[in-house]
């Protein structure tokens, strides 16, 4: 039996459980995802072997202290220090991130050669890494510069609120809401006249929370950019970390074609 959940907060509007408890079912294993509202992420090694968890998603605000309770970490989340999927083998903890190429697969009919990332948390700090490997030029935007040293420290275009609000020009074809602005309110991820230099200049506007046309996503109507929200980011990295939950046995079309069933 595998025992499997998300740990986030806000953690109740997920839809990872009906997409992992479908495929679970469709590819006949036997196991059950829940979700589990973690408001202290110094807790969450400890909830992970209490509840007796076999594998976990990770969603905000705990990805990056989710690395750091990791015990081995492999693939990207080396390299942007965020994990997304967490599984244990044997005492250990074993972290991931799958959701940049999630991201990266959601825009794959995108044609974008540059694009600006609104916030600089552990969503951001992946995306802005897998992109740039794509040959996607790569700026961010964040409310503090504090919280921008990581991106300055590799060599991204950075600016804060206030640094971009002193810009004339600019343009990107793809502007990208990582922040939680809209979520649970109807918060803009950085001020209005920012967001709308930003928006009249783009293409296309991408925000990574799902089911909810968010007051982002309606400001970048509004400028007749192509919009979609977080669902299908959110579709291919779950397709990843449930191969990871099963030892990756599994053709990952397999596993699309049956979390595809949770959006019906």
């Amino acid at each position: 039996m595998h025992y499997l959940t998300i740990f986030g907060n806000p953690v109740s509007h997920s839809v990872s459980p009906y997409m992992h408890n479908l495929a679970m079912r469709g590819l006949k294993q036997n196991g059950v995802y829940s979700r589990y509202k973690l408001e202290n992420g110094k807790e969450l090694r400890e909830k992970f072997f209490n509840l007796g968890i076999d594998g976990a998603n990770i969603t905000i605000p705990h990805k990056e202290e989710a690395y750091a309770i990791c015990d081995e970490i492999r693939g990207v989340a080396r390299e942007i220090k965020t994990v997304n999927t967490i599984v244990k083998k044997g005492d250990k903890l074993i972290g991931y991130n799958t959701d940049a190429s999630g991201f990266y697969e959601s825009i794959k009919d995108f044609e974008v050669k540059s694009a600006v990332i609104l916030g600089a948390g552990g969503t951001a700090k992946a995306l802005a890494y897998y992109l740039r490997k794509k040959g996607i030029e790569i700026t961010v935007i964040n409310r503090s510069e504090k919280r921008l040293n990581y991106f300055v420290e590799r060599d991204f275009k950075t600016f804060s609120w206030q640094t971009f609000e002193d810009l004339e020009s600019f343009k990107f074809d793809l502007v990208i809401n990582t922040t939680s602005a809209g979520l649970e309110d109807d918060s803009l991820p950085a001020p209005l006249n920012i967001m709308e230099k930003l928006l009249k200049n783009g293409k296309y506007a991408v925000d990574v929370i799902y089911n909810i046309d968010t007051p982002f996503l309606q400001l970048a109507k509004k400028f007749n950019l192509i919009s979609k929200d977080g669902k299908e980011m959110l579709l291919y990295q779950g397709v990843i970390a449930f191969n990871h939950f099963f030892n990756d046995i599994f053709e990952l079309n397999e596993i699309t074609n049956e979390m595809k069933k949770a959006f019906d």
